[in-house]
């Protein structure tokens, strides 16, 4: 059997402590990575449901845009929402409670 020398045995130690240490790294690395990566992932599965609710939003807004150029919806939702009246017109209002009797 062949002698190992102490500088031999030195750098097999060497290279082995710097081999664990880089996989060591790597690894670590690696898990912090993946953990932005899946944070990534939630924040755009957010921000694409947030977007579909601006565009379903925009539709809404869009739709009463068209309907608020109409001299008719106009003076029906001013009658509803302000209480507004015409001439010798009654406004009874009615409380929407939710409860029936």
């Amino acid at each position: 059997m062949k002698k190992v020398s102490k500088k031999a045995k030195r750098r097999v130690t060497i290279l082995t402590v710097l081999l664990i240490g880089l996989i060591v790294g790597l690894g670590a690395s690696f898990f912090s990575n993946w953990a932005t990566i899946l944070e990534n992932k939630k924040e755009a599965s957010k921000l694409n449901s947030e977007y579909k609710d601006l565009l379903e939003k925009e539709t809404a807004l869009k739709s009463e845009v068209t309907k608020l150029q109409d001299p008719d919806y106009v003076a029906r939702y001013a009658r509803e929402k302000y209480l507004y009246s015409k001439n010798g017109e009654i406004i009874i209002r009615i409380p929407d409670d939710g409860s029936k009797e």
